[in-house]
């Protein structure tokens, strides 16, 4: 249990710096797909003589090229962290990567809390933690330029991981021998970092000899008003059901009521915005709160507390239909104007923290800036526009808030690439990637059905992909990577399932694996 605690500190020191207490730019700024952080515990660590080992949270570095298809531009500095504690000759290298973070937060994968560290228990393996190009203090160029930004690139971040593998010497006994002909690797990530797995085993199908992609975002989706279905048909039923009458209830307001029906809604809010679509926006982040969520979490999460102060009254619940509109209203008003407003923009004003429209406020090219780093991915390539559902679909978040919500501040991060909006080009990242369609040996699924991303997975609803022996998926009643945190699956034995599906599938892989040498 003490992984709770290291994840909750982690969390925290990570938001020192950033402009709102949970580290976006604004309170619009659509939610990051990713696995839980944690820092590995500051604890001696002894290889499998007795030997001991370097601390987990010692950081080593890597050449790597700067643009893999033009080599002459020379190398950067790639960050990655090792364990080698449950290493013996002839076991697995186990990559993981975050993905779209800083990868200091992660060192948590590199133990048996995690699923990495477990796989390297289970078959003597080594597990490494490397950074993601253009995050953290991984960064080809000094800034995050436009032009710098231009080999940001998912195929980049795919080579990145193949010539590591091929080139890197780990600093342990034995460490310079255990290239991908002489030692199988596996490639391990969640959410965004899952779909790197599933792209790179379809972009390099013979360097890493399996994956595991949990929660993997590989179907790029640009209007992507599906992350908040699992939300609705999860959550209390009260709660889903009020929120969709207020959602409509404001939606009709600012589009077709008078101006003092606008303005009551936004006294009631304490939110006085400039843009309505803003506002409308804002309320999203009661429902983001839900990513949060992991079966370990127990009662008295954010986003509990807020339900619980929509369908609460005199302490007595509603019933599943909920309390209705005017209640939920005021409801819903009175928790985001006292209790709410403060946690999600500490001292900052309702413009400063939820206004989209300061174009200066989207001109820090520093590196180290998780943010923009991330929001050039989507803009360019995959989307994951946080929207509301299409007119004839029950919403929860504003039909005002659709892709050119998003598309708009894609031109106000990056002016010398999008003079105006446009759409990014999931359609030819599903093409390249496969996307949901990818058909890789050796690739475990692992999706929870509560999970807000499960639209991008390979278990969407409305998809049929079967399991199979070479590309197995495995759904539990877990969250966002929830397979991916040990402790999880002492909660809640479907997720315990999955892991032990993963698992048993890896150690029935590896056991076929020979050298190159010996082949």
């Amino acid at each position: 249990m003490a992984f709770l605690t290291v994840v909750g500190l982690v969390y925290l020191a990570s938001l020192i710096s950033a402009k709102l207490p949970d580290g976006r730019l604004h309170g619009n700024m659509p939610l990051m797909p990713l696995p839980p952080k944690g820092i590995a515990p500051n604890i001696p660590v002894t290889g499998p003589d007795g030997t001991m080992l370097e601390p987990l949270d010692t950081i080593y570095t890597f050449d790597q090229l700067i643009d893999h298809n033009n080599p002459s531009l020379g190398t950067f500095s790639q960050r990655y962290w090792l364990s080698y504690e449950n290493y013996k000759p002839g076991g697995p290298i186990v990559l993981t990567t975050p993905g779209e973070q800083p990868a200091d937060a992660y060192t948590i994968y590199l133990t048996s809390a995690t699923i990495t560290g477990t796989l390297a228990q289970q078959q003597n393996g080594a597990t490494v933690l490397i950074e993601h190009r253009f995050y953290g203090d991984s960064n080809p160029y000094g800034d995050l330029s436009v032009a710098s930004l231009q080999v940001h690139t998912i195929q980049q971040a795919i080579d990145d991981l193949v010539y590591f593998a091929n080139n890197v010497e780990l600093p342990m006994p034995g460490g310079g021998n255990v290239s991908p002909s002489e030692a199988p690797w596996i490639l391990v990530g969640g959410s965004y970092a899952g779909a790197l797995t599933s792209f790179t085993l379809v972009s390099q199908p013979d360097v890493f000899y399996a994956g595991w992609a949990s929660s993997a975002v590989v179907e790029s989706i640009v209007d992507y008003w599906g992350y908040f279905e699992p939300i609705r048909v999860f959550m209390p039923q009260n709660c889903s059901n009020d929120v969709e009458a207020v959602i409509d209830y404001i939606d009709t307001t600012f589009t077709s009521g008078t101006s003092s029906e606008i303005d009551s809604i936004k006294t009631l809010f304490n939110m006085d915005l400039s843009h309505l679509d803003d506002f409308a926006g804002a309320l999203r982040n009661n429902l983001f709160d839900w990513q949060s969520l992991q079966p370990y979490s127990g009662p008295g999460q954010r986003f509990f507390q807020f339900c619980d102060a929509l369908e609460v009254k005199d302490g007595v619940s509603a019933t599943a239909e909920g309390w209705g509109l005017e209640n939920a209203l005021n409801a819903w008003g009175s928790y985001w104007a006292n209790t709410y407003l403060t946690k999600l923009c500490g001292n900052l004003d309702a413009e400063t923290c939820l206004g989209t429209y300061d174009m200066s406020a989207y001109t820090d090219i520093s590196v180290n800036n998780a943010g923009r780093s991330w929001q050039w991915i989507v803009c360019n390539y995959m989307g994951f526009f946080q929207d509301g559902a299409p007119a004839g679909q029950p919403t929860i978040v504003s039909r005002l808030i659709g892709p050119s919500y998003t598309e708009r501040m894609c031109t106000y991060y990056f002016p010398e690439q999008f003079s105006s909006p446009s759409t990014p080009d999931a359609a030819w990242t599903n093409m390249v990637y496969n996307g949901w369609f990818v058909n890789a040996d050796r690739l475990f699924f692992a999706n929870g059905l509560s999970d807000p991303w499960l639209e991008a997975t390979v278990s969407a609803n409305g998809t049929d992909f079967q399991s199979t022996s070479t590309q197995p998926i495995a759904v539990g009643n877990g969250f966002h990577t929830s397979d991916m945190i040990m402790v999880n699956g002492v909660v809640d034995a479907t997720v315990a399932a999955v892991q032990a599906q993963g698992l048993a599938a890896m150690k029935a892989w590896l056991a076929d694996w020979t050298p190159l040498a010996q082949r």
